[in-house]
């Protein structure tokens, strides 16, 4: 429910108004509390000021295992809790070990306790050292490199890259992570866009890129797993077409990543629509190789379709990713 308040001087200069009892009552502010105040454009934020700046949350892990154990491990990460407490009556030597390697898969968490019935976990990192930006070029940077990888390890038949592209996906999957950390505690907080110095509409789009990169990761892994299954190079027509889809699809990604850091937007709206504009081509290309394929053997053929439809797929999401772009760079009501 929307309340209004007047403002009023007091002092002859200073502004005040009143906040709300039922507001006041629900979060413990009282008479002598002190609050914060964010601004963000034409808004100010207000917040109750608390003196313990690390959240913790507990979890009861007697019923979970495996799989649902390592998730719930990750989900309070994504959440934003500072001090993660698992609890039961006997943590399981199996259950420890999960929790040992779910944590080593997250940037920051380590495990400070454990006891017969607690393990607790913290992260370590300070916030003000975050950034969302570097965190999502750098899954740029990875993910780029792992389709290329991919592509070459499947026309030179290296099953040694091929297993090296598969394991770069976790490098991908920990700072996707981290940018769904980030991108939480934004909107849950003012105070964390404030320390991070990007406007959570920026952290937002950050975040919608960073999905679509952690997608074509998932696209070159596949095709180094699908490298393995493969005995023999595809003829020479067929690993020039991959290899100019492969070029072209990473410049859709490429040209939209770029039009998403561009500050200018002017020059980002020209780079998101010329990544959009390529997309239709690409899929025609991808229809073409699809009709080159049926020569082949089924087996063969419906491997390298898979191939096909992983690099298609790929400029799809840096379609997305310039779409959200455009966004970024349109004019603010």
């Amino acid at each position: 429910m929307v309340e209004t308040r007047k403002v009023q001087v007091t002092g002859g200069s200073t502004y005040t108004v009143s906040i709300p009892k039922g507001w006041a009552t629900e979060n413990g502010v009282s008479a002598g509390s002190e609050v914060e105040f964010y601004p963000e454009d034409d808004s100010l934020f207000l917040t109750p000021r608390t003196g313990d700046e690390h959240s913790e949350g507990t979890l009861d892990i007697s019923d979970l295992s495996g799989e649902e154990l390592r998730r719930a491990v990750m989900t309070m990460y994504v959440s934003g809790f500072d001090i993660i407490g698992l609890e039961s009556g006997r943590i399981a030597t199996e259950q420890r070990r999960t929790i040992r390697e779910s944590t080593q898969g997250l940037v920051g968490l380590e495990v400070l306790e454990e006891t017969r019935d607690r393990v607790v976990i913290r992260d370590l990192l300070d916030s003000s050292e975050l950034s969302i930006h570097n965190a999502v070029t750098r899954m740029r940077l990875i993910a780029m490199s792992m389709l290329e990888d991919a592509i070459a390890a499947l026309v030179e038949e290296d099953t040694d890259l091929a297993n090296d592209v598969i394991q770069r996906d976790d490098d991908v999957d920990r700072l996707w992570l981290v940018v769904s950390r980030i991108f939480r505690a934004t909107i849950r907080t003012p105070k964390a866009a404030e320390e991070l110095g990007v406007p959570r509409e920026v952290c937002f789009d950050y975040h919608s890129a960073a999905r679509q990169l952690e997608r074509i990761a998932d696209h070159a892994t596949k095709i180094a797993h699908l490298t393995r299954e493969f005995d023999g190079l595809p003829s020479e027509d067929v690993v020039g077409a991959l290899r100019e889809l492969h070029t072209e699809a990473v410049e859709v990604v490429e040209t939209g990543m770029d039009a998403l850091f561009v500050e200018d937007s002017t020059e980002a709206t020209r780079l998101a629509n010329d990544a959009r504009e390529a997309v239709p081509g690409i899929d025609e290309r991808a229809r073409k190789i699809d009709e080159l394929l049926r020569n082949l053997d089924p087996a063969r053929a419906q491997l390298l379709g898979l191939v096909v439809d992983s690099l298609s797929r790929s400029a799809d999401y840096g379609g997305n990713i310039a779409e959200t772009a455009l966004q970024k760079a349109a004019p603010t009501p």
